[in-house]
């Protein structure tokens, strides 16, 4: 599980709604939602990012509705992880239930800003940045949520288990 990409940064509190905005809410098909992943917090997220890019944020990301609806955005729209100091727990669970890697890395985040590149290896629990020596130190997921996040989701892990 190793992510390579660009970041853009995020502040503490980024809720639901400036993840996908609730105007989007008429659908649950992802590519619909990734066309306005992050609209209401940076306007040219989309336009700005490629795929494998990653999102990193201070506490409390993801705080706000329950719906399922905002990791599926950030997934779709091609962001390989998020790394931040804190989740919303309902977010935490929802972004495992459908594969999408989230660590929590205080250290990293304190460091990282817009533009920068990084290699996350999650397995490992490291994120360098490109040009530095430094490793910054983050969670490991147990055996079975990298299970999951490398089944593509919990519904995926479990087809795969039957």
């Amino acid at each position: 599980m190793i992510f390579k990409g660009n970041v853009f940064r995020f502040g503490d509190d980024v809720n639901t709604d400036e993840i996908i905005p609730a105007r989007y809410m008429n659908t649950s098909d992802p590519a619909s939602l990734a066309e306005h992943c992050m609209e209401d917090a940076d306007p040219e997220f989309v336009k700005k990012k490629k795929e494998g890019d990653i999102i990193v944020a201070g506490e409390n990301f993801g705080c706000g509705s329950s719906r399922e609806h905002a990791p599926i955005a950030i997934k779709a729209a091609g962001i390989s992880c998020v790394i931040a100091k804190s989740f919303a727990r309902i977010f935490y669970r929802n972004a495992i239930n459908i594969g999408l890697a989230i660590l929590t890395a205080p250290e990293a985040v304190d460091h990282l800003k817009t533009g920068d590149k990084v290699e996350v290896d999650a397995a490992k629990g490291e994120i360098s940045k490109s040009g530095q020596t430094a490793t910054y130190r983050s969670d490991i997921f147990p055996e079975f949520i990298k299970k999951i996040i490398k089944s593509g989701g919990l519904m995926e892990y479990a087809a795969k288990k039957n």
